[in-house]
């Protein structure tokens, strides 16, 4: 191919070029012609386009360890939802307590003091107490001990001395419990933690 046959095959192209160009120029576009998408721009400076893909659920059948897993959490979500009033109750009855034994050095006056609050205490929660399970009085043992700062070992043998305390010890072993249970929010207790911060949200607990 010459020269010449060159220049005459490039000016066809563009001739032709020129010819598309003003057609498209005289069409409308559709609505489909131009698109806005979402951008990434890279730490290059570069502008790639993007779109959001929709969330797909992925549905399979439980593994034995994932029922009983499940089936553990709902236990505990039901153990904390009937339980946590109550520890929330004998929070403020303990401050309460503690609050008019502050300079109170005569025993038989804290005694009074304490006998009082423990009638009225019976008289609220009796009925309702006696109808938890024993893995509910677990549950509350934990939650006493996560709304007071103290086990329920100490509280008794605060309130009703060595004696008491170590009598109704002996009674939660026989029960499988445990008065002495404490709280790890961050460790053993983390479930149950995630529940008790649900519920506090749900019924707007102070």
């Amino acid at each position: 191919m010459n020269r010449h046959q060159k220049n005459i095959i490039l000016s066809l192209f563009l001739v032709a070029g020129f010819a598309f160009a003003n057609k498209a120029a005289g069409q409308q576009h559709g609505v489909n012609d131009t698109l806005k998408v979402y951008a990434f721009v890279t730490p290059q400076g570069d502008t790639i386009p993007y779109s959001y893909l929709p969330t797909v659920l992925v549905y399979t059948r439980l593994t034995p360890q994932m029922k009983k897993y499940w089936a553990d959490w709902t236990r505990l979500r039901n153990a904390v939802y009937v339980t946590y009033p109550y520890a929330k109750a004998a929070s403020r009855v303990m401050n309460d307590i503690n609050s008019k034994l502050v300079n109170v050095s005569d025993k038989k006056v804290r005694k009074a003091i304490i006998k009082s609050r423990e009638k009225e205490l019976k008289k609220d929660f009796t009925d309702k107490l006696t109808n938890l399970s024993v893995y509910q009085g677990k549950v509350l043992m934990k939650l006493i001990y996560r709304e007071t700062g103290n086990n329920c070992y100490e509280i008794i043998d605060e309130y009703k001395g060595f004696i008491s305390a170590a009598f109704w010890q002996t009674v939660a072993v026989l029960f499988g419990s445990n008065l002495k249970q404490n709280y790890e929010a961050s460790g053993k207790d983390h479930d149950m933690e995630r529940i008790v911060k649900d519920v506090e949200r749900m019924y707007g607990y102070n």
